[in-house]
Protein backbone atom coordinates (compact mmCIF):
# COMPACT_ATOMS: atom_id res chain seq x y z
CA UNK A 1 0.00 0.00 0.00
CA UNK A 2 1.38 3.38 -1.01
CA UNK A 3 1.92 5.75 1.91
CA UNK A 4 1.07 8.91 -0.01
CA UNK A 5 -1.05 9.57 -3.10
CA UNK A 6 0.79 12.84 -3.80
CA UNK A 7 4.32 13.74 -2.75
CA UNK A 8 6.32 16.85 -3.65
CA UNK A 9 9.99 17.06 -2.74
CA UNK A 10 11.74 20.45 -2.96
CA UNK A 11 9.87 21.61 -6.06
CA UNK A 12 11.28 24.84 -7.52
CA UNK A 13 10.17 26.67 -10.64
CA UNK A 14 11.35 29.74 -12.52
CA UNK A 15 9.79 31.91 -15.21
CA UNK A 16 12.95 33.25 -16.79
CA UNK A 17 14.95 34.76 -13.94
CA UNK A 18 11.92 35.01 -11.62
CA UNK A 19 11.56 32.15 -9.15
CA UNK A 20 7.87 31.46 -8.64
CA UNK A 21 8.23 28.38 -6.37
CA UNK A 22 10.99 27.77 -3.83
CA UNK A 23 11.71 24.29 -2.41
CA UNK A 24 8.05 23.35 -1.98
CA UNK A 25 7.57 20.04 -0.19
CA UNK A 26 4.45 18.30 1.13
CA UNK A 27 2.64 14.97 0.90
CA UNK A 28 -1.02 14.01 0.88
CA UNK A 29 -2.65 10.75 1.92
CA UNK A 30 -5.64 9.18 0.19
CA UNK A 31 -8.86 10.80 1.34
CA UNK A 32 -7.31 14.01 2.60
CA UNK A 33 -8.86 17.35 1.70
CA UNK A 34 -6.22 20.05 1.57
CA UNK A 35 -6.69 23.76 0.89
CA UNK A 36 -3.83 25.80 -0.57
CA UNK A 37 -4.24 29.47 0.22
CA UNK A 38 -2.21 32.65 0.16
CA UNK A 39 -2.18 36.11 -1.41
CA UNK A 40 -2.57 36.68 -5.14
CA UNK A 41 0.62 35.91 -7.06
CA UNK A 42 2.02 33.64 -4.37
CA UNK A 43 2.33 30.58 -6.64
CA UNK A 44 -0.79 28.64 -5.59
CA UNK A 45 -2.17 27.99 -9.07
CA UNK A 46 1.28 27.18 -10.45
CA UNK A 47 1.73 24.60 -7.70
CA UNK A 48 -1.57 22.84 -8.40
CA UNK A 49 -0.92 22.85 -12.17
CA UNK A 50 2.48 21.20 -11.60
CA UNK A 51 0.71 18.30 -9.87
CA UNK A 52 -1.34 17.76 -13.05
CA UNK A 53 1.72 18.26 -15.30
CA UNK A 54 0.16 21.36 -16.86
CA UNK A 55 3.27 23.25 -15.74
CA UNK A 56 6.85 21.99 -15.67
CA UNK A 57 9.36 22.51 -12.87
CA UNK A 58 13.13 22.82 -12.92
CA UNK A 59 14.14 21.28 -9.57
CA UNK A 60 12.72 18.69 -7.21
CA UNK A 61 10.65 15.50 -7.51
CA UNK A 62 6.94 14.81 -7.89
CA UNK A 63 5.32 11.45 -7.14
CA UNK A 64 1.69 10.59 -7.98
CA UNK A 65 0.46 7.27 -6.59
CA UNK A 66 4.09 6.35 -5.95
CA UNK A 67 5.14 7.01 -9.56
CA UNK A 68 7.92 9.51 -10.21
CA UNK A 69 6.69 12.06 -12.75
CA UNK A 70 9.17 13.16 -15.42
CA UNK A 71 9.28 14.15 -19.09
CA UNK A 72 8.78 10.58 -20.34
CA UNK A 73 5.71 9.99 -18.19
CA UNK A 74 2.54 9.16 -20.12
CA UNK A 75 0.82 12.48 -19.42
CA UNK A 76 -2.65 11.62 -20.82
CA UNK A 77 -2.69 8.52 -18.62
CA UNK A 78 -1.55 10.55 -15.61
CA UNK A 79 -4.20 13.21 -16.19
CA UNK A 80 -6.90 10.57 -16.49
CA UNK A 81 -6.20 9.77 -12.82
CA UNK A 82 -6.29 13.42 -11.75
CA UNK A 83 -9.49 15.41 -12.20
CA UNK A 84 -8.86 19.13 -12.75
CA UNK A 85 -11.48 21.83 -12.20
CA UNK A 86 -10.45 25.27 -13.43
CA UNK A 87 -11.41 28.77 -12.41
CA UNK A 88 -13.06 29.52 -15.77
CA UNK A 89 -14.70 26.11 -16.33
CA UNK A 90 -12.80 25.29 -19.58
CA UNK A 91 -15.82 23.61 -21.17
CA UNK A 92 -15.98 23.21 -24.95
CA UNK A 93 -18.52 25.87 -26.00
CA UNK A 94 -19.42 24.13 -29.28
CA UNK A 95 -20.25 20.83 -27.55
CA UNK A 96 -23.36 20.01 -25.52
CA UNK A 97 -23.07 19.23 -21.83
CA UNK A 98 -23.34 15.51 -22.61
CA UNK A 99 -20.65 15.76 -25.28
CA UNK A 100 -18.38 17.65 -22.88
CA UNK A 101 -18.71 14.76 -20.43
CA UNK A 102 -18.21 11.92 -22.90
CA UNK A 103 -15.45 13.06 -25.27
CA UNK A 104 -12.49 12.38 -22.93
CA UNK A 105 -13.99 9.11 -21.70
CA UNK A 106 -14.16 7.85 -25.30
CA UNK A 107 -10.81 9.21 -26.48
CA UNK A 108 -8.66 8.69 -23.36
CA UNK A 109 -10.32 5.84 -21.46
CA UNK A 110 -11.50 4.11 -24.67
CA UNK A 111 -15.00 3.62 -23.36
CA UNK A 112 -17.86 2.93 -25.75
CA UNK A 113 -20.35 5.74 -26.39
CA UNK A 114 -22.94 3.84 -24.35
CA UNK A 115 -20.59 3.41 -21.39
CA UNK A 116 -19.52 7.05 -21.56
CA UNK A 117 -23.11 8.28 -21.67
CA UNK A 118 -24.10 6.08 -18.72
CA UNK A 119 -21.23 7.47 -16.66
CA UNK A 120 -22.08 11.03 -17.71
CA UNK A 121 -25.71 10.50 -16.67
CA UNK A 122 -24.56 9.26 -13.27
CA UNK A 123 -22.48 12.34 -12.52
CA UNK A 124 -24.87 14.89 -14.05
CA UNK A 125 -27.46 13.48 -11.67
CA UNK A 126 -24.87 13.74 -8.90
CA UNK A 127 -24.54 17.52 -9.48
CA UNK A 128 -28.30 17.93 -10.12
CA UNK A 129 -27.95 18.87 -13.81
CA UNK A 130 -29.34 15.84 -15.63
CA UNK A 131 -32.12 17.96 -17.14
CA UNK A 132 -29.49 20.17 -18.84
CA UNK A 133 -27.57 17.44 -20.66
CA UNK A 134 -28.54 18.64 -24.16
CA UNK A 135 -27.80 22.31 -23.52
CA UNK A 136 -24.61 24.11 -24.48
CA UNK A 137 -22.35 25.80 -21.89
CA UNK A 138 -23.44 29.27 -23.02
CA UNK A 139 -27.02 28.43 -22.05
CA UNK A 140 -26.03 27.73 -18.43
CA UNK A 141 -25.27 29.99 -15.48
CA UNK A 142 -21.71 30.19 -14.19
CA UNK A 143 -22.57 28.00 -11.22
CA UNK A 144 -24.13 25.40 -13.49
CA UNK A 145 -21.09 25.44 -15.80
CA UNK A 146 -18.77 24.84 -12.87
CA UNK A 147 -20.91 21.96 -11.66
CA UNK A 148 -20.71 20.49 -15.17
CA UNK A 149 -16.92 20.88 -14.99
CA UNK A 150 -16.87 18.99 -11.69
CA UNK A 151 -19.07 16.23 -13.17
CA UNK A 152 -16.74 16.03 -16.18
CA UNK A 153 -13.76 15.53 -13.89
CA UNK A 154 -15.60 12.77 -12.00
CA UNK A 155 -16.47 10.84 -15.18
CA UNK A 156 -12.79 9.95 -15.54
CA UNK A 157 -12.85 8.04 -12.21
CA UNK A 158 -9.93 10.05 -10.85
CA UNK A 159 -7.93 9.20 -7.75
CA UNK A 160 -7.50 12.91 -7.02
CA UNK A 161 -9.50 16.07 -7.73
CA UNK A 162 -7.62 19.37 -8.10
CA UNK A 163 -9.65 22.58 -7.92
CA UNK A 164 -8.05 25.86 -8.94
CA UNK A 165 -10.11 28.68 -7.40
CA UNK A 166 -13.35 26.99 -8.50
CA UNK A 167 -15.63 29.80 -7.27
CA UNK A 168 -13.65 32.97 -7.98
CA UNK A 169 -15.27 33.56 -11.41
CA UNK A 170 -18.80 33.17 -10.02
CA UNK A 171 -21.35 35.66 -8.80
CA UNK A 172 -21.70 35.42 -4.99
CA UNK A 173 -25.15 33.81 -5.19
CA UNK A 174 -23.75 30.97 -7.33
CA UNK A 175 -20.84 30.18 -5.03
CA UNK A 176 -22.82 28.16 -2.49
CA UNK A 177 -24.18 25.65 -5.04
CA UNK A 178 -20.65 24.81 -6.21
CA UNK A 179 -19.22 24.66 -2.68
CA UNK A 180 -22.02 22.29 -1.67
CA UNK A 181 -21.00 19.82 -4.40
CA UNK A 182 -17.34 20.04 -3.34
CA UNK A 183 -18.28 19.62 0.33
CA UNK A 184 -20.29 16.47 -0.40
CA UNK A 185 -17.36 14.99 -2.36
CA UNK A 186 -15.09 15.69 0.61
CA UNK A 187 -17.50 13.89 2.93
CA UNK A 188 -17.44 10.87 0.63
CA UNK A 189 -13.66 10.55 1.00
CA UNK A 190 -12.44 11.98 -2.31
CA UNK A 191 -8.80 13.11 -2.20
CA UNK A 192 -8.87 16.82 -3.02
CA UNK A 193 -6.56 19.80 -3.25
CA UNK A 194 -8.37 23.10 -3.56
CA UNK A 195 -6.86 26.52 -4.18
CA UNK A 196 -9.41 28.97 -2.79
CA UNK A 197 -9.99 32.31 -1.12
CA UNK A 198 -13.20 31.00 0.44
CA UNK A 199 -11.91 30.71 3.99
CA UNK A 200 -15.28 29.80 5.44
CA UNK A 201 -15.44 26.83 3.09
CA UNK A 202 -11.80 25.95 3.82
CA UNK A 203 -12.52 25.95 7.54
CA UNK A 204 -15.53 23.65 7.21
CA UNK A 205 -14.26 21.16 4.64
CA UNK A 206 -10.46 20.87 4.66
CA UNK A 207 -8.40 18.74 6.99
CA UNK A 208 -5.20 20.65 6.24
CA UNK A 209 -4.16 24.13 5.18
CA UNK A 210 -1.03 24.86 3.15
CA UNK A 211 -0.27 28.58 3.21
CA UNK A 212 2.09 29.87 0.55
CA UNK A 213 3.58 33.34 0.10
CA UNK A 214 6.07 34.49 -2.55
CA UNK A 215 6.58 30.90 -3.69
CA UNK A 216 7.44 29.55 -0.24
CA UNK A 217 5.28 27.29 1.92
CA UNK A 218 5.08 29.05 5.29
CA UNK A 219 2.44 26.86 6.93
CA UNK A 220 1.38 23.23 6.58
CA UNK A 221 -0.90 22.42 9.48
CA UNK A 222 -4.35 21.19 10.44
CA UNK A 223 -7.24 23.47 9.57
CA UNK A 224 -8.11 23.69 13.24
CA UNK A 225 -4.63 24.92 14.13
CA UNK A 226 -4.62 27.41 11.26
CA UNK A 227 -7.95 28.99 12.11
CA UNK A 228 -8.15 28.51 15.88
CA UNK A 229 -4.61 28.96 17.18
CA UNK A 230 -3.22 32.03 15.43
CA UNK A 231 -0.36 32.36 17.91
CA UNK A 232 1.21 29.22 16.43
CA UNK A 233 1.18 30.40 12.82
CA UNK A 234 3.49 32.93 11.17
CA UNK A 235 2.86 36.67 11.31
CA UNK A 236 2.39 36.65 7.51
CA UNK A 237 -0.34 33.99 7.75
CA UNK A 238 -2.00 35.88 10.62
CA UNK A 239 -2.14 39.08 8.56
CA UNK A 240 -3.55 37.18 5.58
CA UNK A 241 -6.28 35.65 7.74
CA UNK A 242 -7.17 38.97 9.34
CA UNK A 243 -7.59 40.51 5.91
CA UNK A 244 -9.64 37.77 4.21
CA UNK A 245 -11.90 37.03 7.18
CA UNK A 246 -13.03 40.65 7.28
CA UNK A 247 -14.63 40.27 3.83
Amino acid sequence: MKKYIIELKKISKWYGSFQVLKDCSFHIKKGEVVVICGPSGSGKSTLIKIINALETFQEGELFIDGILIHRKTNLPKLRSRIGMVFQHFELFPHLSVMENLTIAQIKVLKRSKEQAKATAHKYLKRVDLLNHSNKYPGQLSGGQQQRVAIARALTMDPSIILLDEPTSALDPEMVSEVLEVIRSLAEEGMTMICVTHEMGFARKVSKRIIFIDQGTILEDCSSQAFFSDSKKISNRAQKFLEKVLKH
